[in-house]
């Protein structure tokens, strides 16, 4: 009972921070510590990684690029944002028992975006600070299949977006350093 308080707060107080000071997370990769690997940092490092690849995948995007297809059987970035969004909400919702991403309404791109970061933001957070083994304790659904499936399915998604942008003539940032995890000035 005391983890799930735990988590329970600790997830509320990584929204009421994006909430607060407007900053949206994973500008940049935060920190390593240099605490021993664990099955909980080695996942919650997955999960910061997916959060700024879709942070700098998504950040400038215009109407134009929201809106291109590269075909008329293709999905349009939009469409492409929403199901990484979906699959942010599938990630979170397996990671905690309390305080799941409910929501069933259509959001606006800004709100998408910034609801699927902090997703994967709590996710990290609560990853980072449990010291018990991870497990999913309310899903039939192993975590390995929570890697190879709804993270890597977003990985690969984010980099879909990146090609789509630079196809409608928004190329990805040049200053991001995916290999560091910073912004190069």
């Amino acid at each position: 009972m005391k983890q799930f308080i735990f988590i329970f707060i600790l997830a509320s107080s990584v929204v009421m921070m994006a909430q607060t000071d407007g900053k949206l997370p994973y500008y940049e990769i935060p920190e390593c510590n240099e605490a021993p690997y664990t099955a909980n940092s080695v996942a919650a490092r997955m999960i910061d990684g997916l959060g700024f690849r879709y942070y700098w995948a998504t950040e400038s995007l215009r109407d134009e690029d929201l809106n291109f297809k590269p075909s008329e059987t293709g999905r349009a970035t939009i469409e492409t944002i929403a199901h990484i969004y979906g699959l942010s909400k599938f990630i979170r919702n397996s990671v905690l028992n309390d305080n799941k991403d409910t929501n069933k309404s259509e959001l606006v791109f800004e709100d998408m975006r910034k609801q699927t970061l902090l997703n994967l933001k709590v996710v990290s957070e609560v990853l980072y600070n449990t010291d018990v083994p991870f497990q999913l304790e309310n899903t039939e659904v192993p975590f390995w299949n929570i890697i190879s499936g709804p993270i890597s399915d977003a990985l690969w998604h984010c980099g879909q977006v990146v090609l789509l942008r630079r196809s409608s003539g928004n190329p990805f940032n040049s200053k991001v350093n995916l290999f560091s995890g910073r912004v190069d000035e």
